[in-house]
C-alpha cells in the first residue's frame, strides 16, 4: 500500500527508521520497527503524532515510536519523549489516562503438569476473588486517611497493612512509591473514583494470566529472575490506576486548557496540551500523577494478594508465588541522561513503553543489577508473552525504553464488529486456554487478532538491542474485565 509517509520515513539501519527534522520539529522522529510492522504503523496517524511531539518545547534527542506504536491521545501509544526539567514541559497526553498501567510477573514453584488438571477451578477461583470489569469494586473499603496513605506512600502502605512482603517492595519499580507523590494534588472526584477500586482488575486490555514457561533463551538471566525451567508456572498481572488515574489525567488536561489557552491554541491537536515545567500546574500534575502511580502499584499488589489466596485455596500450601518485578507502562519520571555531552535531568514520558535499565544501574534491584532490569511484554489471551532484560544500548538509544506489548491493529469498535466473543472463547479452548470474563465485549475487543504479532515486536526489540529476550511464556488461563 502506498502511503503519504513512504518518502518521509527513511531507513537508517536494520529495524530503525527516521523522519528528519522539518518545519516546527526540534528533533527528528525515530521509529523502531520491522518492515512488516512499519507498514501497519503507516496506516494510521500515529507517525503524525510522533512528529507533533518532536515540535514540543524542550524535547531532547529525538521523538521515539516503538514497534507496538499505534494511534493514541496526543502522543501515540508506544511513544517516548524526554523534556528538559528546566526548559521543557510535562504533558498528561504523553503519559495517558491509565497512569501506571503496568505489569507484574510472579513465579511459582509449580509446573504445568500439576496445574493443568485444575486450571478451570483455578481460573474460576481467581475470578471470584479478583473483581473484574468496568466499574468493578473491591471488597476493601478505605477511609479518607487510608486512601491518602496509599497515594502518598504506595507499597509502604501495603507492607504496613500486611498485603505485601518486603520482597514484593524490593522487586518493584521505584519500590512501589514515587517520592514526588502528593495526594493533596488529587481531586476529590478522583479520590472518590478510586476509593472502592483498589485490588480490582478493571476492563479493556487488563488481565491476569496463568502461564507456563515455553522456552528459555538466556538461562543465566532467567535463573536470576527465578525462571528455572520450561513448564514452570508463572502469573502475569496487567492493570493500572483505574478510575482514579483517569480522573487525574482529565482534571489536569482541563486545568492546562484553562490556564494556558495561548499554548493550546497553537498546538496541532489540543490532546498534546502541556504545562511548562516551571509552572505550578506542572508541579501539581507531577504530584498527582505520582500519587496515581502509587495507587497503581498498590492495585497490582492487592491483586497479587488475592492471587496468592486463590492459589492456596486450590492447591493448599507450597505454591510460593514470588514477585519477579513490577513495572509501569504509562508514566513520567525524572531521569538523567547525556545530551550532546552534557548530563541533564529530563522528564522522560513513556506512554505504552517500558523502562529498560541495563546492568549496573542504581535503580535496578540489587539481585538483578549484574544483568539488568526485568522487562515483561504481554500478548493477548491466545498469544505468547515475553520476559526480556534491559540493556545499555536502550540507555543510549531510547532513554532506557522498550516496547510494552503487541500494540493494537484496530479500534475496539472495529474489533467488536469483526470478532464474536463465543467464537473467540471456542478457539482459545481448542488451544487449551480457558478464559473467564466479566463481559462479552471484554473478549471480542481484546481478541488475539486485534493486536500486532507480539513475536515480531519482541524480535525488533531484541535485534536492535533495546531489550534482550530471556524467556517465552504461554497462557493456560485468563481472567478479564
Amino acid at each position: 500500500m502506498v502511503t503519504k509517509w513512504d518518502k518521509k520515513v527513511k531507513k537508517i539501519s536494520e529495524n530503525v527508521y527516521q523522519v528528519d527534522k522539518e518545519g516546527c520539529m526540534n528533533v527528528p522522529l525515530k521509529i523502531f520497527a520491522s518492515e512488516k510492522i512499519l507498514e501497519k504503523i503507516k496506516e494510521d496517524d500515529s507517525i503524525q503524532q510522533g512528529i507533533n511531539v518532536a515540535c514540543m518545547p524542550g524535547i531532547c534527542g529525538q521523538s521515539i515510536m516503538m514497534p507496538d506504536a499505534h494511534l493514541g491521545y496526543g502522543f501515540s501509544v508506544g511513544g517516548v519523549a524526554a523534556f528538559d526539567v528546566n526548559e521543557g514541559c510535562i504533558s498528561p497526553g504523553g503519559i495517558g489516562f491509565d497512569i501506571n498501567c503496568g505489569v507484574r510477573l510472579l513465579t511459582t514453584s509449580m509446573n504445568k503438569e500439576k496445574v493443568e488438571p485444575k486450571i478451570e477451578l483455578l481460573i474460576d477461583t481467581l475470578f471470584d476473588n479478583i473483581h473484574c470489569g468496568i466499574g468493578s469494586e473491591s471488597s476493601l473499603r478505605l477511609e479518607d486517611d487510608e486512601l491518602v496513605d496509599v497515594l502518598d506512600n504506595g507499597l509502604k502502605w501495603a507492607l504496613k497493612e500486611g498485603y505485601a512482603t518486603k520482597s514484593d517492595v524490593e522487586h518493584c519499580e521505584e519500590n512501589g512509591a514515587m517520592s514526588t507523590a502528593d495526594a493533596s494534588k488529587v481531586s476529590p472526584r478522583a479520590k472518590s473514583r478510586g476509593r472502592k477500586q483498589l485490588g480490582t482488575l478493571g476492563a479493556g486490555n487488563h488481565f491476569l494470566e496463568v502461564q507456563y514457561v515455553e522456552e528459555i533463551y538466556d538461562v543465566e538471566v532467567a535463573k536470576k529472575f527465578g525462571i528455572n525451567e520450561p513448564g514452570q508456572i508463572v502469573v502475569m498481572i496487567h492493570s493500572g490506576s483505574r478510575g482514579l488515574g483517569h480522573q487525574v489525567c482529565s482534571d489536569y488536561l482541563r486545568k492546562i486548557e484553562k490556564n494556558f489557552p495561548e499554548i493550546v491554541s497553537k498546538l496541532p491537536e489540543k490532546d498534546l496540551a502541556y504545562a511548562p515545567t516551571d509552572s505550578q500546574i506542572a508541579k501539581d500534575y507531577l504530584g498527582a500523577m505520582s500519587a496515581a502511580a502509587n495507587f497503581g502499584w498498590c492495585n497490582r499488589q492487592l491483586i497479587t494478594y488475592y492471587a496468592r489466596k486463590s492459589f492456596a485455596e486450590v492447591f493448599n500450601d507450597g505454591t510460593n508465588l514470588k514477585t519477579v518485578y513490577d513495572l509501569a507502562h504509562n508514566i513520567a519520571k525524572i531521569e538523567e541522561y547525556d545530551i550532546d555531552g552534557v548530563k541533564k535531568k529530563l522528564y522522560v514520558h513513556r506512554k505504552g513503553a517500558t523502562r529498560a535499565f541495563g546492568p549496573g544501574h542504581k535503580e535496578v534491584p540489587k539481585v538483578y543489577r549484574e544483568v539488568g532490569q526485568p522487562i515483561f511484554l504481554p500478548g493477548s489471551m491466545g498469544t505468547s508473552s515475553y520476559v526480556l532484560v534491559g540493556t545499555d544500548k536502550a540507555m543510549n538509544d531510547t532513554f532506557s525504553s522498550t516496547p510494552h506489548g503487541a500494540g493494537r491493529l484496530m479500534s475496539r469498535h472495529d474489533a467488536n464488529k469483526k470478532f464474536k466473543a463465543n467464537a473467540v472463547v471456542k478457539k482459545l479452548a481448542k488451544d487449551n486456554i480457558y478464559v473467564k470474563s466479566a463481559s462479552f465485549r471484554g473478549i471480542s475487543e481484546e481478541a488475539p487478532g486485534v493486536y500486532k504479532d507480539v513475536d515480531d515486536v519482541v524480535e525488533v526489540s531484541d535485534r536492535v538491542g533495546i531489550g534482550k529476550k530471556v524467556a517465552k511464556l504461554r497462557p493456560m488461563g485468563v481472567i478479564k474485565g
